[in-house]
C-alpha cells in the first residue's frame, strides 16, 4: 500500500474505542537505515498547541498496529506510551 493512501485514515485505540486522530495529522519516525516506519506520533494537545508545555505527543510502535482498514487504523494504545516533545 502506498504511503499517499493512508492519509485520510481515522486512529483508532482498540483498548478503549477512543479516536487519536488522523494520520495526516500524524509525524512518522522512519528508521534511517532500513527506511521502516518504526512509530506514528501524534500531537494530543490539539493542532495549534503552540506552548511546548501543552504538546503532549502520543507515539505508537508499528508493532502496535492491529488493523489497517479502508477507514481506520486500529492501534492498541498504551497510555503510558505518551512522551513530551
Amino acid at each position: 500500500m502506498r504511503l499517499s493512501r493512508f492519509g485520510g485514515k481515522e486512529i483508532i485505540n482498540l483498548s478503549d474505542g477512543t479516536k487519536l486522530g488522523l494520520l495526516e495529522d500524524a509525524d512518522l519516525l522512519i528508521d534511517e537505515n532500513t527506511g521502516k516506519i518504526e512509530a506514528f506520533l501524534i500531537n494530543s494537545g490539539g493542532k495549534l498547541s503552540f506552548r511546548a508545555a501543552e504538546k503532549t505527543n502520543i507515539r505508537i510502535p508499528w508493532e502496535n498496529i492491529r488493523k489497517i482498514g479502508s477507514d481506520i487504523i486500529v492501534v492498541e494504545f498504551n497510555k503510558n506510551s505518551r512522551y513530551n516533545s
